[in-house]
């Protein structure tokens, strides 16, 4: 048997291990043999000699990478090597948040809360409204709908059916739609920072991304808009179900403020700036700006207004009819109200102060449930 194993099998079974003491190199080492664990003229330093602060060995051959030049501090917190680590957001620079043309538009900034804080629906037991309004108040759908409701035989009254317009109801009566008995929901309002490409509407034939996509986990009631908003426009609006504060706000003689950031393709010249505080004649009538100012001293294009009309695409038309276009257009303000750091796409509750504010910086306060 051992004349068939092969050479290599041979070395490897004959090979011996020589144990040797690790405090002296090999026979054929360069090294001389000598014990360097207390001779600190050695190429390893003394034990002693290591820094008492870190309990490393301090190499002073290698040269020192640390600005602070204190070597390694295990007690120094280092957050970029933990593992699923992320720098934290920086916001971008928004010139509207820099200029004072927009931050005297600015209120205190109000805390954000998850919940409105709305009070419940409270009616005096005389007071009669109209029974479109109720069915409105109750997020079935709007008040022009609810009409059609009504002369279609849809809903009734103490269970008589109901298709006369201007029909009024009390909290006490029973009102019932399709079979079911609705009642009036707890107002909810909502602010959105509306983002780029999306269609201000409740619902898209062309199945584009809408404001109700942004805010469709909010709240169970039925919301809309207030307003609009063009497709490319960003910035503030308000979303509800309360039917007469969203009359009160879209009714041309409520005057709402509005305060917008543009960016012109070309230097807004000092000749137009003049012609648009004093006015322009539009296809639809006289139209000026109630205040205009220029964002960014150094560049001509950055231009914030601040009007009251509630015309169709009225900023876009005023600086076409000048001969400019305007290239991105942010709605800063709207009825009091700034967007206070909310980014792009997401939305809040209002609360309910905010919301008394609105109403008392409109003019119109018509109620048309008599």
């Amino acid at each position: 048997m051992e004349n068939n194993l092969n050479d290599k099998h041979k070395r490897v079974r004959k090979r011996i291990i020589v144990k040797r003491d690790p405090t002296t190199g090999p026979p054929d080492s360069p090294l001389p043999r000598t014990n360097y664990i207390n001779n600190s003229d050695g190429p390893f330093q003394n034990f002693k000699s290591y820094s008492p602060s870190t309990d490393r060995p301090v190499n002073k051959a290698k040269p020192s990478y640390n600005k602070d030049k204190s070597g390694f501090n295990p007690n120094k917190k280092s957050f970029n090597n933990k593992p699923g680590f992320k720098k934290p957001f920086k916001e971008i620079e928004d010139p509207t948040s820099k200029h004072q043309f927009f931050t005297r538009h600015e209120k205190n900034k109000l805390p954000k809360t998850l919940e409105p804080i709305n009070p419940p629906v409270v009616r005096d037991e005389n007071q009669l409204i109209r029974l479109n309004k109720f069915i409105s108040n109750a997020g079935v759908c709007s008040r022009r709908e609810a009409d059609e409701l009504i002369t279609k035989g849809t809903v009734a009254v103490n269970g008589n059916v109901i298709t006369e317009l201007g029909f009024k109801v009390n909290p006490k009566d029973i009102v019932e739609y399709r079979g079911k008995r609705i009642s009036e929901a707890n107002h909810v309002y909502i602010l959105l920072n509306k983002p780029k490409d999306t269609i201000t509407t409740t619902n898209d034939p062309a199945n584009r991304p809408t404001v109700m996509d942004l805010v469709q986990k909010a709240t169970e009631q039925r919301i809309f808009p207030i307003g609009r908003l063009d497709r490319n426009t960003t910035g503030v609006i308000l979303l509800t179900n309360d039917g007469d504060f969203a009359q009160k706000l879209s009714h041309p003689s409520s005057e709402v403020k509005k305060v917008y950031y543009a960016i012109l393709d070309k230097p807004l010249e000092r000749e137009h700036f003049e012609k648009l505080v004093e006015g322009v004649e539009l296809e639809d009538g006289p139209m000026n700006v109630d205040e205009i100012a220029y964002v960014d001293d150094s560049d001509k294009t950055m231009i914030g207004v601040e009007i009251h009309s509630g015309k169709n695409r009225i900023v876009h038309r005023l600086f076409e009819h000048l001969g400019y276009i305007v290239k991105k257009l942010d709605r800063v303000v709207y009825a009091g109200l700034d967007k206070g750091g909310l980014r792009r796409s997401k939305w809040r509750f209002l609360r309910y102060d905010e919301v008394q504010t609105v109403l008392n910086s409109i003019k119109y306060y018509d109620d048309k449930s008599a």
